[in-house]
């Protein structure tokens, strides 16, 4: 059985992929996460998480909705992560967390996706995106492959800038970036609800027809991303629309889960115990599965 959590599409095409590969159930926990149903799910004897990668690690509302819920059935779990460029060492909590869960833990795979964390930045451009979408497609057919012969995950990178950025990298990016109040819409808005409607966390009002955001944020972004009338902007970033299409997905909007790479030093700056490190923001595109 495949899980999946996706704010953008992403994992969502993923996920679909190796349902489809496998012929096995897709559950989309976007809609438990919003509905707070931690009640037990009956799955098959093999289970793959697919997430996006928020801060070097699988993003904490997923991680925390499984903490609770009881896996009916479950004896082995995969864990694949999309990404704009890397997953950090995330490996290590996935593998924390299936040891949580009695199940036994059969590795982590990182897929590269477009990143364009248009909140900030500019999407890639068409062509661009669609090369990115097109060299992931043979690592996803590794993990089909993987899995249905129920082999492990070949281990991922694991150094000590990985292991910083999914220790000590991450509270910190949640606690000081992952906030709501730079959330707002332009006058275009027309108060139809599909932000409130998307929001996982139940972190979006309608107060007079337009958008309130709460406090309660994850930076999942969807609120962006499907904004019919593309009002939705961050900090006065609006989102870009990209049209592209594959031989099994139809790539239409391109806004964004939040995901984060270390660079140069800037401004933004940060040192923890005697490390200095800048934090980078991008995205990655939506993708909608036709067919």
């Amino acid at each position: 059985m495949v899980l999946y959590y996706s704010g953008t599409g992403n994992s969502k095409f993923i996920a679909k992929c190796i349902a489809s590969a496998l012929e096995t159930d897709c559950l989309n926990l976007n809609e438990r996460i919003k509905a707070e149903d931690t009640s037990s799910v009956q799955t098959e004897e093999n289970v793959i998480l697919v997430t996006p990668t928020y801060a070097w690690r699988i993003p904490h509302i997923v991680s925390g909705w499984l903490g609770k819920v009881e896996l009916v059935g479950a004896k082995r779990i995969w864990f694949v992560m999309d990404c704009g460029s890397e997953i950090g060492n995330a490996a290590k909590y996935n593998r924390e967390l299936a040891a949580r869960k009695a199940l036994t833990y059969m590795g982590t795979a990182q897929i590269v996706m477009p990143e364009n964390y248009i909140a900030l930045f500019s999407a890639p451009d068409k062509q661009e995106a669609k090369e990115i979408v097109e060299n992931a497609k043979p690592a996803i057919r590794s993990i089909i492959d993987c899995i249905r012969n129920g082999m492990e995950f070949p281990a991922p990178r694991n150094n000590l800038y990985d292991r910083f950025m999914s220790s000590a990298v991450n509270p910190i990016f949640y606690k000081k970036i992952v906030k709501a109040d730079a959330f707002t819409v332009s006058d275009a808005c027309i108060g139809c609800g599909k932000c409130v409607q998307l929001c996982p966390l139940n972190n979006i009002r309608l107060d007079k027809d337009k958008p309130v955001w709460g406090s309660n944020c994850t930076h999942c972004m969807a609120c962006i991303c499907y904004c019919p009338k593309e009002t939705s902007v961050y900090k006065g970033y609006k989102q870009d629309k990209i049209e592209m299409r594959g031989d099994r997905a139809e790539m239409s909007d391109f806004p964004l889960y939040l995901n984060t790479v270390a660079g140069g030093l800037d401004r933004r700056d940060q040192t923890i115990g005697g490390f200095s490190f800048v934090v980078k923001i991008y995205a990655v595109p939506v993708v909608e599965i036709i067919g």
